[in-house]
């Protein structure tokens, strides 16, 4: 069968590795791949739940992408990923547009189940949702979309964390780590196909290995990482406050290509709020280990997210987090207005904040933010840095980033050069200016 299909995945980055997976999937089978929506037979979108916005903004992109029947080749429209996975029984009846919903536990089946749509074999439309705990298919190849020179390293599935504001563990399941050779072998070839930078994921990083060897293994594995020769970067994504020990941190600190990077999701900083999130920390043990990775590591990038409008958070409580946010100074900062949704324990709490002031919260905290990375970047004037170079945007200027910058959510450096940069490699860049989110810098 050689039906051509497109793939959309949105949200997170795990969910980008479980498309690009179907896409390995896809061609092994002799499906064609193409990223002309029109000429499409078939599109996949890998939807993302987490969130009200993300669930609306998959709808809506599905919606979009459905009007390809009426204007351009397309047959068949699969939604995969979370919001199949959350909502496959009622959008069925929802939406007509939809021929098949394809759970998070069932991408691996994709190319069996376009020929079953091919073959026309119930009028119904499908629905393949398998045991949310099922192991991993470790044998599935998989084309990356990401640039050349970097990738995502997915080392574990799911979450056991139990946060009482997160739908993730009834979305993905129960956390499962990854064969370590498993991922070291994944690592190789990545690496031999011309990737410099990996980017380690998880739901919870800092939790690998626990349910296979019965003990942290994430300190063995960037070891492990870091032994393979032509990798220049490590970049690891997210990491629990309260799973962070100085043995993790002496392997940043001894492994010059694990990079000094750390993004610890603490969500709050009240006590009375993270315990009622369920989260395993408090505001001492945050203070500590932010304290703990500074002392090891004079040069540390440290980002968070945050989560305001929790409900039953007081102004006082919110008070006590923003000025948390101006003690700190955290490098990298992301803040989401809490977003009630069900099936979650948070969901029945009392006390849920109107949507105006959780908004406006979410802007003060966002404004301060402003003013402390600005402080932040104008420190870094003088300073020669390593950069990335990702993209040519003028004649004479390129834009890239630097080890404290993460793709796609952190700081941009605009380069001035009078000589030709190739993309994907590594410049030293003098940093002569700084903007409250960007940098200024010449070769």
């Amino acid at each position: 069968m050689r039906a051509k299909v497109a793939i959309e995945s949105l949200g997170c980055s795990k969910n980008l590795v479980d498309a690009e997976i179907m896409a390995g999937l896809l061609e092994t089978n002799g499906f064609e791949l193409t990223e002309d929506f029109k000429e499409a037979n078939v599109i996949i979108v890998n939807t993302c739940g987490f969130i009200e916005s993300a669930k609306e903004e998959s709808i809506n992109t599905s919606l979009e992408l459905a009007k390809y029947k009426e204007y351009g080749e397309l047959e068949f429209l699969i939604m995969t990923g979370c919001l199949a996975q959350r909502y496959a029984e009622l959008m069925n009846n929802e939406l007509p547009e939809v021929d098949a919903y394809v759970g998070t536990t069932s991408y691996d089946e994709i190319a069996n189940i376009i020929k079953e749509l091919y073959a026309k074999k119930s009028d119904k439309k499908l629905i393949f949702k398998e045991d949310l705990d099922k192991d991993f298919n470790e044998n599935s190849p998989r084309i990356t979309s990401t640039p050349s020179y970097m990738a995502y390293l997915k080392i574990a599935e799911g979450c056991d964390n139990k946060c009482t504001y997160c739908i993730i563990p009834k979305l993905r399941g129960k956390y499962r780590s990854r064969q370590m050779d498993e991922i070291i072998d994944e690592a190789k070839e990545l690496v031999k196909s011309g990737v410099k930078e990996l980017i380690v994921i998880a739901q919870d990083t800092s939790r690998y290995g626990i349910d296979l060897y019965g003990e942290k293994k994430l300190k063995e594995l960037l070891k492990e990482l870091a032994k393979i020769e032509e990798l220049n970067w490590i970049r690891v994504h997210y990491l629990y406050p309260e799973m962070i020990d100085e043995e993790l941190i002496k392997v940043f600190k001894e492994e010059e290509k694990v990079l000094n990077y750390f993004d610890i999701p603490i969500q709050h900083c009240n006590d009375r709020i993270l315990k009622l999130m369920n989260r395993r920390t408090t505001k001492e043990d945050i203070v500590n280990k932010i304290n703990l990775i500074r002392e090891n590591l004079e040069d540390a990038t440290i980002r968070t997210s945050l989560i305001v409008g929790f409900p039953s958070e007081t102004n006082d409580e919110f008070e006590e987090l923003k000025q948390f946010v101006n003690d700190i100074k955290f490098d990298r900062l992301g803040v989401f207005a809490y977003s009630k949704e069900e099936d979650t324990p948070a969901y029945k709490l009392d006390g849920h904040i109107e949507e105006e002031i959780k908004e406006d919260r979410k802007n003060q905290i966002m404004l301060d933010q402003k003013y402390i990375s600005l402080e932040n970047n104008r420190k870094l004037i003088g300073q020669n840095l390593e950069i990335l170079i990702e993209e040519q945007v003028a004649e004479n200027e390129y834009c890239g980033r630097s080890k404290k910058d993460s793709c796609d959510i952190d700081n941009a450096i605009f380069v001035k050069t009078n000589d030709k940069l190739n993309i994907g490699e590594f410049y030293k860049v003098n940093i002569v200016d700084a903007l409250e989110y960007d940098l200024m810098g010449e070769i």
